[in-house]
């Protein structure tokens, strides 16, 4: 079954967070929203050091009142491809996961042995559904996603970019390998090419991620405020 309370102790050590265009006007108010990798994927940064989560405390909790990223919310549960059947996508659990607990087991748990079992008898019980059609949106949404990043690169509006920042006592860390919008090349496009990207519903992602930059200030200071305690 599946252990109660929430446990973020698996994300301690992400410091950079996928997210979907549909997140981020509520992820823009607490990080900056930045893309990478060669399928420019849209992440959320959540620490300036490597394997340095600054929202996920010593207990697994996830800072209020920050976003917590769909992404990390549907763990322990991922679709997966069916490999007998293409296109076809399994609901899966990572059994590895300290929120999955044998029910003989559970009455012995520090938490009361609170868990939600998967099935009843043979069919899947409601949390099993509720996690099913979670994982189904949060499909839906990044392929939505990937289409309007697309769209985006199609028009060339993607620049490389490298920061650097500065915390409390004089440290410098190095930001690097990720890419941003060109707010000169967007605002340089035809009236048509400007069009097609809000047909595409891609203007939303575009004006969430300018307006995140602002979220770098707080992520600074926060790293500042974590390394002080250490």
């Amino acid at each position: 079954g599946l252990a109660a309370r929430a446990d973020f102790s698996f994300a301690r050590s992400a410091h950079a967070i996928p997210v979907a265009a549909s997140e981020m006007p509520a992820a823009m108010r607490s990080y900056p929203i930045v893309f990478i990798g060669a399928a420019k994927a849209p992440v959320i940064i959540t620490g300036v050091r490597q394997d340095e989560n600054l929202f996920v405390d010593a207990d697994g909790r996830w800072s209020e009142p920050h976003y917590i990223p769909a992404y990390v919310r549907r763990y322990p549960f991922i679709l997966a491809d069916d490999s007998k059947t293409a296109g076809r996508l399994t609901l899966c659990i990572d059994r590895a996961s300290e929120r999955i607990v044998d029910q003989l087991l559970a009455p012995f748990r520090e938490d009361g042995g609170k868990i939600a079992p998967f099935f009843n008898g043979t069919e899947p019980t409601e949390a099993t559904r509720q996690a099913l059609a979670f994982c189904n949106q949060f499909q839906t949404d990044f392929n939505a996603t990937r289409a309007m990043i697309e769209k985006i690169e199609a028009h060339g509006l993607f620049a490389p970019r490298q920061s650097k920042v500065t915390l409390e006592g004089g440290e410098v860390l190095n930001l690097t390998d990720f890419q941003v919008i060109d707010e000169a090349a967007l605002n340089k496009l035809s009236d048509e090419a400007f069009l097609d990207l809000r047909k595409s519903g891609a203007l939303g992602m575009l004006y969430c991620h300018l307006a995140s930059s602002n979220s770098w200030t707080s992520l600074v200071y926060q790293a500042s405020i974590r390394k002080a305690r250490k």
